[in-house]
């Protein structure tokens, strides 16, 4: 099963910190209100919530990528 990692676009972000308000739990902000991510899978429990970031970002600066899982 492939693993869910959230990435940011820091060119098209514009600090509305909405992602960091739907996933608390993976996205804090700067001083400047610019996202800093977890840089870990995306845990099952909180997938809906990121993918919901995803969709509310009016930037269109969030995604949620996929990558194989090593074994």
């Amino acid at each position: 099963m492939a693993e869910r990692q959230l990435r940011v676009d820091p060119i098209a972000c514009r600090a509305h910190g909405i992602c960091a308000e739907l996933v608390p739990e993976l996205i804090d902000l700067d001083e400047w209100g610019y996202p800093v991510l977890v840089e870990s899978p995306v845990p099952r429990s909180v997938l809906s919530d990121a993918r919901q970031a995803v969709a509310a970002c009016p930037a269109l600066a969030l995604r949620l990528t996929a990558s194989a899982v090593r074994k």
